[in-house]
């Protein structure tokens, strides 16, 4: 395991031989303007008279990712995963630093994310391959076996409504997969529906990586790390911790889990909080 191993500058243009490369990537959020905000306090911020006007959910980030790897990415909620495939992906441009994806992207980023809840499953199918740039004609041939995969029998004519949560992860894993991409990009999606679905898209995330495409994953299922990726990196606070062998990032992520609660208890002690009621994960 390393700790903030930092790779050499990419060069962009000619495929190096990596699905995805990071340098410093950052990724900045301005706090000036929301709905509580005043003209008079934003005006005061911009000229230097107020309160923090921005926070980083990235900084700093040197990543980089082979073909033919698992990345999990770990770590406590807040601390930037998600906002690191938003980036990956494409939907969040980087406000510092650079990214380098190399092949076609697929992902699951959100469950049922580009869903429409009044249409059917099958109407749903086309929809999300728009989504993933798919031609109508493409989604169609592949509309079957993303049928069969998502196994939704009868209510794949069904409005989307009436499908529980578990459903609709079959049904978004289905699409995602649906395209061999050479990345794909997943964000808790694999903990959500019934065990056998759950086995079952393990064992497609496994295919995708023996083909020598790339998989990043964003879990709290520490077990799905340690069994099926190759390397994990762990993200506290917007910053690269640490990266290396799963089962070492995951050590680490448990003792500073476990640091956070007992500071966290300590607090609530203090405070006059039950500490039973504060939750750290």
């Amino acid at each position: 395991m390393s700790i903030l191993r930092r790779p050499p500058k990419l060069t962009r243009g000619a495929n190096p031989g990596f699905a995805i490369g990071a340098t410093d990537l950052g990724v900045r959020y301005d706090l000036r303007f929301n709905k509580k905000t005043t003209i008079r306090s934003s005006l005061g911020e911009v000229l230097g008279r107020g309160g923090a006007q921005h926070f980083w959910a990235l900084r700093h980030v040197h990543l980089r990712v082979d073909r033919g790897e698992s990345l999990a990415v770990i770590g406590p909620n807040g601390a930037g995963k998600s906002t690191l495939l938003q980036v990956l992906s494409g939907i969040i441009r980087p406000s510092e630093g650079s990214v380098d994806v190399f092949g076609h992207v697929s992902g699951l980023l959100t469950l049922g994310a580009g869903f429409d809840k009044e249409l059917t499953g099958r109407d749903n199918i086309l929809l999300g391959g728009a989504f993933l740039g798919l031609d109508d004609n493409v989604t169609r041939e592949l509309l079957p076996s993303i049928i069969e995969y998502a196994e939704l029998g009868e209510f794949i004519d069904a409005p989307l409504r009436t499908y529980s949560s578990g459903m609709r992860a079959r049904l978004g894993f289905a699409i995602a997969t649906s395209v061999d991409p050479d990345i794909l990009l997943l964000d808790e999606v694999l903990a959500t529906g019934d065990a056998n679905f759950r086995e079952k898209s393990k064992a497609r995330v496994i295919e995708i990586v023996s083909s020598a495409k790339a998989v990043v994953l964003v879990t709290h299922d520490m077990n799905w790390v340690t069994e099926y990726c190759n390397r994990a990196i762990l993200i506290e606070r917007g910053m690269l911790i640490a990266e290396g062998e799963p089962a070492e990032v995951v050590e680490l992520h448990r003792v500073h889990t476990e640091e956070a609660r007992a500071r966290t208890a300590e607090m609530a002690k203090a405070a006059g909080v039950d500490p039973r009621i504060v939750n750290v994960r």
